[in-house]
């Protein structure tokens, strides 16, 4: 199983962490099955930017983007190269390190 290290967060992550995950899981459903509560308003549904990551490393082993990611990427917070939303970023058999920004389009919290 490919391992997720998710770099400090002061809210989500403050010390960071390794998670572990079955290949064919998007890192948003990881996060989650591991207590790390990301924001995902649309319920993973690819309608929002909430979930937005940075792939620090392992990018080019994710699932290809959609156009719609590409589309709801422009909106994200933070945008960088390696930005991808995280209900959509699928992983495969490699490790990936990834980023939670620091803030997203959220005006206010859904309570997950």
């Amino acid at each position: 199983m490919p391992i997720i290290k998710i770099l400090p967060h002061a809210e989500y992550c403050p010390d960071g962490a390794q998670i572990e995950a079955p290949s064919g899981t998007s890192i948003c459903e990881a996060l989650l099955d591991h207590h790390i509560n990301i924001e995902h308003a649309c319920e993973l549904s690819c309608a929002c930017t909430t979930c937005h990551v940075v792939v620090r490393q392992g990018l080019a082993s994710l699932g290809e983007m959609d156009e719609a990611e590409e589309d709801l990427l422009d909106r994200a917070w933070g945008l960088e190269p390696n930005s991808r939303l995280s209900c959509q970023a699928i992983l495969s058999n490699q490790d990936v390190t990834i980023e939670i920004p620091k803030y997203t389009i959220n005006h206010a919290k859904e309570g997950h």
